[in-house]
């Protein structure tokens, strides 16, 4: 046995500790009965019948009244009765002893089956470690099994899935060399549940040594082995390899697609996972709903919100019932691209099917509204919630600061202080941008001084974002806090970093610095970061950066209809009638296009 594994050992359970829980009658019939040996034999048809009686109260969950009948056989059996039959009996008790929690009495069912000396019956051992398990008394599962000379892998498979099942992966893997030793040879139940510990524990080496294993097993492995390999590696961050196992799968069933999908979601590989998706929706093999909702939700992430709807709208035409998690999705969607109408609509269906219960989507409601400009609804959800959670406060806040609602988000944060719930990283990032649009500087020093109090910024990339936002009037102290991050803090600015950069630059009318600082970073310019700099020309006047900026916004096609008005504008503003009709048109298309897909909605 390794030696890194002596905490876990299990301690061996006396009969002498057990005794205690026997009742006091069974100890009196002890003396002078026994199942061999009855006081006053009756016929075997009256045992037949006591047996049947004692199965129908297990099955039932009338255990005392089973417990009594169990006395009155165990007084009044003959020599001749079946020991099968009683022990099928003890075995439904015990079983019902399991399904409906009551421990005492399944431990004095262990007393007396210790009595009769049928504690090594393999009838019986799986059922006790199960019952032990299913209270987390492993200790004592893990004794039964010892205790035993069972060399089937049933028990052990039991108790290992009950180790990987309460996150004791290191007592999984433990039994599972226990067992191997013992010379009990693992079959397609043992597996699965190894492999997902060895996944879990991010241990690639033993990992390795049980995939060799099964491989010098030369049998055939079911989905449920071939499946868990696939996640094992994908959890190791191996796609490639997971890739390769995926592929050269006989036969997969959906659970196969979800598993090799997460991988590729796991690790953000998002362009990989649709291509998996489209390939799975062309073999036609039915798709569950954790599947699309990934798939939506990756659209989502990465900017793609029209396709997150599309993907919805497929969903309800394939006649599946969209979830508290699909819904939650789809409003968040039309928030990002300020379909109000489209959101009206999946509000309504999510109170016909009663998913408008939900937190998540009460909270995915309460932000749709706000960027929606509808402050008054979102308001009047967030009150109709009794118990709000951070994200709900962070949900009405969020929307507060986008609208520049100062004096209503200062009233919001008051009033989740005094609710007793602590502000967190989210809730900071929103009120210090709004007190940077407002020019309130002083609120500002505030807040700042608030968390500072309480976080550590190094912990928050988040919070830079928003300290920078912070000083966008004073540039300089802007420019230090950016350079700083990496120079002094060793975080590397991501896209938030550079987007906030380019909203400080401009708000200062530095659009040059603004154009330079897009062109030289390291990333993909979002819509959002475009749209920006647009704004920011606009208001200063400079129509050749607006321009150029225009350009690459309208190469995107973005989603979001504000985008298109706020060129309008800005040609508008300039002049340049011709580029003015153009984005008209890109306008009249977009909204075409956009209202005819999603009329699903509509009931």
């Amino acid at each position: 046995m390794p030696s890194s594994y002596p905490h876990f050992i299990p301690k061996e359970l006396f009969v002498s500790q057990i005794q205690r829980f026997i009742p006091k009658s069974w100890k009196q019939l002890e003396k002078s009965s026994s199942i061999l040996e009855p006081s006053s034999p009756v016929g075997d048809s009256m045992i037949d019948s006591l047996l049947t009686s004692i199965k129908t109260y297990a099955s039932e969950g009338h255990l005392s009244e089973a417990f009594k009948t169990l006395s009155l056989i165990k007084l009044r059996a003959s020599s001749s009765t079946s020991c099968d039959a009683i022990l099928h009996s003890i075995s439904s008790l015990l079983f019902s002893c399991t399904s409906h929690k009551s421990f005492p009495q399944g431990r004095q069912l262990h007393a007396h089956i210790i009595r009769l000396g049928l504690e090594q019956h393999p009838i019986l051992v799986p059922k006790l470690v199960t019952f032990y398990s299913s209270f987390n008394f492993h200790v004592d599962a893990h004794t039964v099994i010892e205790n035993s000379n069972i060399l089937h892998p049933l028990p052990w498979n039991l108790l290992i899935s009950s180790y990987v099942k309460n996150e004791l992966l290191d007592e999984a893997l433990y039994t599972y060399k226990q067992m191997v030793n013992k010379g009990i040879r693992p079959d397609s139940f043992t597996y699965p549940s190894v492999l997902k510990a060895c996944g879990e524990k991010l241990d690639i080496g033993f990992g390795r040594e049980v995939h060799k294993s099964i491989d010098a097993s030369c049998q055939e492995w079911n989905l449920f082995v071939h499946n868990s390999l696939v996640s094992m590696y994908g959890k190791f961050g191996l796609v490639d390899v997971a890739r390769q196992l995926f592929e050269k799968m006989p036969q997969r069933d959906v659970i196969s697609w979800n598993v090799m999908i997460s991988c590729y979601t796991s690790k953000g590989l998002w362009k990989e996972a649709f291509e998996l998706f489209g390939r799975l929706q062309m073999e036609g093999t039915e798709i569950s709903i954790i599947t699309w909702n990934t798939i939506a939700g990756g659209c989502l992430r990465t900017g793609s919100f029209k396709a997150a709807l599309e993907l919805l709208s497929q969903m309800r035409i394939g006649g599946i019932q969209l979830d508290s998690v699909a819904f939650t999705i789809g409003l968040s969607a039309c928030s990002h691209i300020g379909a109000i109408k489209l959101g009206k609509e999946m509000h309504g269906s999510a109170i016909r099917s009663c998913s408008d219960g939900y937190d998540n989507v009460r909270n995915a409601l309460i932000t749709m509204y706000s960027r929606c400009k509808d402050l008054g609804r979102a308001y009047t959800l967030f009150k109709l919630m009794e118990d709000r959670s951070i994200v709900t406060w962070n949900s009405m806040l969020s929307g507060y600061s986008h609208m520049d609602r100062a004096e209503e988000a200062s009233f919001i944060f008051r009033e989740m202080l005094r609710s007793g719930i602590e502000p967190n990283n989210v809730t900071i990032a929103s009120i210090l941008p709004l007190c940077a649009r407002v020019a309130n500087l002083q609120h500002g020093k505030e807040f700042h001084c608030y968390i500072t109090k309480r976080v550590v910024f190094d912990d928050y990339l988040l919070l830079w974002n928003a300290l920078v936002d912070i000083h966008s009037g004073l540039v300089v102290q802007g420019q230090i806090l950016f350079e700083r991050m990496l120079s002094v803090y060793g975080i590397t600015p991501d896209l938030e970093h550079y987007a906030c950069m380019v909203d400080l630059y401009g708000r200062a009318g530095l659009l040059n610095n603004a154009k330079e600082i897009i062109s030289r970073m390291p990333y993909r310019p979002t819509s959002a970061m475009w749209a920006t700099l647009i704004g920011a020309c606009r208001i200063h006047g400079n129509t050749e950066i607006g321009e150029w900026a225009a350009d690459k916004l309208l190469q995107m096609r973005p989603e979001n209809s504000g985008y298109y008005v706020l060129i309008a504008n800005m040609y508008a503003a300039a002049g340049r009638w011709n580029n003015l009709a153009r984005v008209r048109t890109f306008m009249r298309d977009w909204v075409e296009d956009f209202s005819s897909d999603y009329d699903v909605f509509e009931e």
